[in-house]
């Protein structure tokens, strides 16, 4: 017994020299975020109560000036920006740039709009249920903002202002593809020393993503005949069956192996009940890893459109690239390992994702002509956006998110991310 107690001794005492220990947490990086949290549920219930959908102008006038009051009274220097295309995007735009002592620059990006209807506010407000908070656009992406606010409350608390300027930048369009805010997006970047989104973790595991996908759409149009549907159906040439058969032949482009998707998602056709329909439309949802790859399944969608199932009808594809993707650099790398580091302080696993999951986020707009790299994925861990009942982030989050994303502040600031 006494000589199987020692060998366990010697290998206990191989493994300790072998392994590294981890790093104690910043006990006051800590200790604030844990203080924060009320406040941050308090911030949370308020974003969620207001209805922002992407093209409601009031709702999201009102939570823009909600935003731009409280990045103020934190001590930013802050705005309110038209959107450049309001027609399509009508949201305002809420940046503020907080002064440090330092030199580095750090951009935190958010959104406040969401994809749902005015008035389902009513039948779903903000609740909490154990250590799940609901709310519509709770997910995507007002835990977010209220990350980003209360990750600034952290630092003024410990006095934390080692960066040379700290630029929020939270729109109102991302849901329908930031048309108004892209540009602004892509500049303000382009000045930065690293840039910090701010979306969600996913609820499987904490994750960051140095990786997005590219978004990009195709529109097919079918131009058939009309006709009486009673009384002479075979006179006309019928643009929803045809419709109905390209989308059934295309329902195998997807590639997922290569993060290659396409979704048909919206569909019209016809415009009274008696009459065979004339035109029939249908909108797609591509997404790619790669650009160039979108040339693959454009060129399947144009190669597929020439086998007809109705003679005599017109089939027509249009193809829209929109967001970007979001590639990994080595200097997203080196950072994202620096932030596995500082979760690992409080005792927490973090995943460093390279491969884009299927979502499309403004940080491919940041790192289009970004100096420093561009990291996705700050927010909480959460489940079900863009969904109607189910939508929720983990409270348990709040405090490790927290966390890390002042201590990469901080830490970047200071020129300790290694």
């Amino acid at each position: 017994m006494f000589a199987t107690g020692m060998a366990r001794s010697a290998l206990i005492a191989t493994l300790m020299l072998a392994t590294p220990a981890l790093a104690a947490p910043q006990k006051p990086v800590l200790d604030a975020a844990e203080a924060e949290k009320p406040a941050y549920l308090a911030t949370l219930e308020k974003l969620v109560s207001i209805e922002s959908g992407s093209r409601d102008v009031q709702g999201l006038a009102t939570i823009a000036a909600l935003i731009a009051e409280r990045l103020k009274a934190l001590g930013g220097e802050t705005e309110l920006i038209d959107s450049a295309e309001p027609a399509r995007s009508p949201g305002k735009i809420a940046l503020a740039r907080f002064k440090g002592s330092g030199t580095r620059k750090i951009m935190l990006l958010a959104h406040m709009d969401t994809v749902y209807a005015k008035g389902m506010l009513a039948q779903q407000p903000f609740r909490i249920e154990g250590d799940r908070a609901y709310g519509l656009g709770i997910a995507d992406d007002k835990h977010g903002v209220a990350l980003i606010l209360h990750t600034i409350a952290l630092l003024n608390r410990i006095a934390a202002r080692d960066y040379g300027t700290l630029t929020v930048l939270i729109n109102g369009d991302e849901e329908i593809g930031s048309a108004g805010s892209r540009a602004l997006i892509t500049r303000l970047a382009a000045e930065q020393d690293a840039v910090f989104s701010c979306e969600g973790s996913g609820i499987g595991q904490d994750t960051l993503r140095l990786a997005t996908s590219g978004v990009g759409s195709v529109q097919l149009k079918v131009t058939g005949r009309a006709s009486h549907a009673g009384g002479s159906p075979e006179q006309g040439r019928n643009a929803l069956y045809e419709l109905a058969h390209q989308i059934l032949q295309m329902r195998d482009l997807s590639k997922p192996e290569m993060g290659l998707k396409l979704n048909w998602t919206l569909a019209s056709a016809g415009s009274v009940s008696n009459t065979i329909p004339a035109e029939a439309k249908a909108q797609g949802d591509m997404r790619a890893l790669r650009m160039a790859d979108f040339d693959l399944i454009e060129a399947a969608v144009r190669e597929r459109i020439q086998n007809k199932l109705i003679p005599d009808t017109l089939v027509e594809a249009t193809f829209t690239r929109g967001r970007p993707p979001l590639a990994p650099t080595e200097a997203s790398r080196a950072l994202g390992a620096h932030a596995k580091r500082v979760f690992g302080e409080i005792g927490r696993s973090l995943t460093i994702a390279e491969r884009a999951s299927g979502g499309g986020t403004d940080a491919a707009y940041a790192a289009l002509q970004a100096r420093g790299p561009v990291i996705e994925g700050f927010g909480l861990r959460g489940f079900g956006a863009h969904s109607n009942q189910n939508e929720y982030v983990a409270l348990e989050s709040v405090v490790p998110r927290l966390y890390l994303l002042a201590r990469m502040i901080t830490d970047v600031s200071r020129g300790d991310a290694k």
